[in-house]
């Protein structure tokens, strides 16, 4: 797929203006050869998934445990404007969470948490909201709600979180940026579009980081792409990635962040490399 089929797929919003980077997301910076150990964060996808049922109040404490600098989850909206974390748009006893109320998802599912509960359990941590919003999806809405809701609940907690919101859905993180330019954004991708055109594209729309799938990193394509993200001050944030080799490799590159399954093995194997 094609930048322009992207668009074409996802839509597009005006551009944003300034782009705006949390606390623990830091501007992104090209390395000369020798200056430093690489040290990109880890960030637990979904949480602590292989230890702990994903996208739980318990995956996400455990991954804390593990010294994971922060927590990757999914967020849905309810039929109450709600927000809750998990990753497909319906649930097993409930059906299509747009469908239902935050109550009775509480009353039937009590281990769907709310995004705010995982944001409180996560204070201190970075927090990787994605929103899924893809035409296709049970719940998918094309005038973004759940990126309103997601914008009003980080207004309303007084933007105390450090958080980075992410969608596969261009026109999803483009409405947070049009809503709120101070809450960082991020476009995710997978094969099928050029890693380059995707950093045109977040620089266009004034997106914080790139969180492409590590297979578009490759060997030889890899560390182009990420000098080129820092250039134009993108952080490069890659995902899913669970082998020990591969971690080494993308590190070296000189991503920014990995998402990974199994946030204790990256948080071993990027220390050894930082010792």
């Amino acid at each position: 797929m094609t930048a322009g089929t992207r668009a074409l797929t996802c839509g597009f919003a005006l551009a944003g203006s300034v782009r705006a980077l949390p606390n623990l997301l830091a501007v992104p910076r090209t390395r000369a050869s020798g200056d430093r150990a690489p040290s990109p964060r880890v960030l637990a996808h979904r949480g602590a998934r292989t230890v702990a049922p994903e996208n739980t109040l318990e995956a996400f404490r455990i991954a804390l445990e593990q010294h994971s600098d922060g927590v990757e989850l999914d967020v849905h909206r309810t039929n109450d404007d709600g927000l809750v974390v998990h990753h497909d748009a319906d649930a097993i006893g409930l059906g299509v969470l747009a469908d239902v109320s935050g109550d009775a998802i509480r009353a039937e599912r009590p281990d769907i948490p709310t995004l705010g509960e995982v944001l409180d359990a996560c204070a201190g941590s970075l927090v990787n909201i994605e929103i899924k919003n893809l035409p296709g999806d049970a719940d998918y809405d094309d005038s973004h709600r759940a990126a309103e809701l997601v914008v009003e609940l980080l207004d309303e907690r007084s933007r105390r979180d450090d958080v980075i919101v992410s969608s596969f859905n261009l026109s999803t993180v483009n409405r947070v940026r049009r809503l709120d330019e101070h809450v960082p954004t991020a476009f995710l991708v997978m094969l099928g579009i050029d890693a380059f055109d995707a950093l045109l594209l977040c620089e266009d729309h004034g997106h914080a980081a790139l969180h492409p799938f590590a297979a578009m990193l490759t060997d030889d394509a890899g560390p182009a792409i990420v000098e080129r993200a820092h250039e134009l001050e993108i952080a490069v944030n890659v995902w899913t990635v669970n082998d020990e080799r591969e971690m080494r490799r993308l590190a070296l590159a000189d991503v920014d962040g990995i998402i990974t399954d199994v946030p204790d093995i990256a948080r071993r194997v990027i220390d050894a490399m930082s010792a």
